[in-house]
């Protein structure tokens, strides 16, 4: 959520980065709340002064023997007209806070103006996509042939759009997960944290998945969400909280499952594991001093390449253009993986930084200096990465011709020195 004072104070700072995103809010009507919040609580405010006012005139008066009746109904009428303005400025405040809730972050100004991930920059690539000397197939052909992916049974089991790992296949992927966290824990200096996988309203509206994307979550009959990322929970980690300036930065990450309806990716990718409602990633989560939030997302994209670097998997690093970005970043880097089987690169990170927007509206801040006036704290977060694309891009990728997976020399000690996935091989 925006600071409410640039609504009034830079409202044409709003509207350019309103443009930019190709966003339509009526930014107008906002500011008119703003002002009629304004005038409502300066007039609310001078009634009730007049009010207090009015009972001390009536105090005295009675006790000097004189008609204190006027003054009497002079107070009943200040009061009508308070508890009007009163009950005006709570609808006012309502509309605004909910507008103010929808309103999306500005992006920052080296951020590409686009209006889609055509206008995308890609900034570097690193590694070479395979050759193959015959036509590589894509990762639910390899899977199913080895016996390791199976797709038709978890429809039966719960629908489309799920997987179920087996045999080796559900042995690479905890591998990947054991591995990613390994890296960032010892070689990078996050600590590792295992939250709930269900999250409350209060902390769906922090991360602003809420009110925005309601559409796009699992909703328990008892009001908890199912995490749509590891994001959710890690953000609201010091949730209300006022950090030590010493303590900072705090660097998180967290495996979890992560459930996401995919409402708005209807007929899309509906083969394999690019969209499903169910898959597992490993969450890097940074809390940060303002002045620190460029350099410590530069550093978080950087772990996450790490992860693709050891596994020699080809990849690129995209900045994101404002039309492209998500509400909720006023700067993303997107890492990009290249699949050789569906010969397309494939999103594998989604690195994002947010300035104070999160920590507004989960009021979480810190103290620059011992005894200092809190301030709102920074927040950062991207993938570190995605497990289930990250496996199907090793199918993709490291695929043979005789239908064998060769397994990355990185991943070895975690499939207890498996080299080659077989047809049908299963790991006790």
């Amino acid at each position: 959520m925006l600071d409410r004072r640039i609504i009034r104070e830079e409202p044409q700072k709003v509207r350019e980065a309103l443009d930019k995103r190709g966003c339509d809010f009526d930014l107008d009507a906002l500011i008119e709340l703003e002002a009629r919040r304004r005038d409502l609580l300066q007039a609310v405010e001078a009634q009730r002064a007049q009010r207090n006012q009015i009972s001390e005139q009536v105090a005295q008066t009675v006790r000097e023997g004189g008609d204190a009746e006027p003054l009497k109904q002079r107070s009943i009428e200040i009061g009508r007209q308070l508890a009007a303005n009163e009950q005006e400025l709570a609808e006012v405040e309502g509309r605004f806070d909910q507008m103010m809730a929808e309103l999306p972050n500005i992006p920052l100004d080296e951020v590409p103006v686009g209006e889609s991930e055509q206008d995308n920059v890609v900034m570097y690539e690193v590694g070479e996509p395979p050759k193959f000397d015959y036509t590589p197939r894509p990762h639910w052909e390899i899977g199913e042939q080895l016996g390791i992916l199976d797709f038709d049974g978890a429809t039966r089991m719960a629908g489309a759009r799920f997987v179920t790992d087996v045999g080796a296949g559900a042995t690479l992927e905890r591998a990947l997960i054991n591995f990613m966290l390994d890296t960032h824990t010892r070689k990078h200096g996050y600590t590792e944290v295992f939250p709930p996988y269900l999250a409350n309203e209060r902390s769906l509206f922090g991360t602003a998945n809420l009110p925005k994307f309601e559409d796009d979550l699992f909703k328990t009959t008892d009001g908890y969400y199912l995490i749509p990322t590891a994001e959710v929970p890690l953000t609201n980690m010091h949730q209300g909280e006022i950090l030590e300036g010493d303590d900072l930065p705090i660097y998180y990450t967290a495996y979890t499952a992560c459930f996401r309806r995919e409402a708005g990716a209807a007929g899309k990718d509906t083969r394999g594991m690019v969209r499903v409602h169910q898959f597992h990633k490993v969450e890097l989560m940074k809390f940060v001093k303002p002045g620190q939030s460029s350099e410590e997302l530069e550093k978080l994209v950087k772990d996450a390449e790490v992860i693709l670097q050891a596994l020699e998997l080809p990849y690129r690093r995209v900045h994101l253009c404002t039309g492209d970005m998500g509400f909720q970043p006023r700067q993303t880097f997107d890492l990009e993986v290249y699949c050789a089987g569906m010969d397309r690169w494939l999103e594998i990170s989604s690195c994002s930084q947010y300035g104070d927007f999160q920590a507004r509206r989960c009021n979480t801040r810190y103290r620059p200096q011992p005894q200092a006036k809190p301030e709102f704290i920074h927040t950062m977060n991207g993938s570190g990465v995605a497990a289930g694309r990250t496996l199907l891009a090793i199918l993709e990728n490291y695929q043979q011709e005789g239908g064998t997976v060769v397994i990355p020399e990185v991943l070895r000690p975690y499939m207890g020195g498996l080299a080659e996935i077989l047809p049908r091989s299963l790991l006790s």
